[in-house]
């Protein structure tokens, strides 16, 4: 790709992607798309043929970003801040994906070839982290990837309507209390 059009492309999965945040995955045009990545419709069309194309792009760049942040974690935090703080990014990327994975769901099947391997790259990066932390003895030996994944994901189905913005976090902050080794006969 010439780089007008790879900026072009990254401009446009930046709109579309804070488009779906904004305004839910059905509810925003590719019209209004294009114009807030400032391009032509044709622009968009010749990346993206179709608002699903645009979807499965949008969605399959933010998993890659959430699993290149917890390489980037690894390598530069503690075990114990790098898991918390990638499991404070999944909460975010979980609560503002959310109408993009019905969006998904809904036309893909939860069967899918790419909602699969977004799965596999997620829970990959979560049991790197996890393991590290574990290893590190910072967090108990028993969780395991898929726990943490559904703790955030019910984090997000529990405070998605709630009027305080800062529950998630003290709900996650709860979790990772959890996950601390549990030292003596009382814990």
């Amino acid at each position: 790709m010439r780089a007008d059009a790879q900026r072009n492309y990254a401009r446009l999965l930046d709109a579309a992607s804070a488009a779906f945040v904004a305004h839910g995955a059905d509810d925003v045009s590719l019209e209004e798309i294009a114009r807030l990545a400032g391009v032509g419709i044709g622009t968009l069309y010749r990346h993206f043929p179709t608002r699903q194309a645009l979807l499965e792009a949008v969605y399959t760049d933010q998993v890659e970003s959430l699993s290149a942040r917890a390489e980037e974690l690894r390598e530069t935090e503690s075990p114990a801040d790098a898991l918390a703080d990638w499991m404070r990014a999944l909460v975010k990327f979980s609560s503002t994906k959310r109408s993009m994975t019905t969006a998904l769901l809904a036309t893909l099947g939860t069967d899918s070839e790419l909602l699969s391997s977004c799965a596999k790259q997620i829970k990959g990066a979560a049991e790197v982290l996890l393991a590290r932390a574990q290893q590190a003895g910072v967090v108990r030996p028993d969780a395991d990837a898929t726990d943490l994944i559904r703790l955030v994901h019910a984090v997000n189905i529990a405070t998605e309507k709630a009027p305080d913005p800062g529950q998630a976090d003290r709900m996650l902050a709860l979790i990772l209390d959890g996950l601390r080794p549990q030292h003596g006969a009382g814990g």
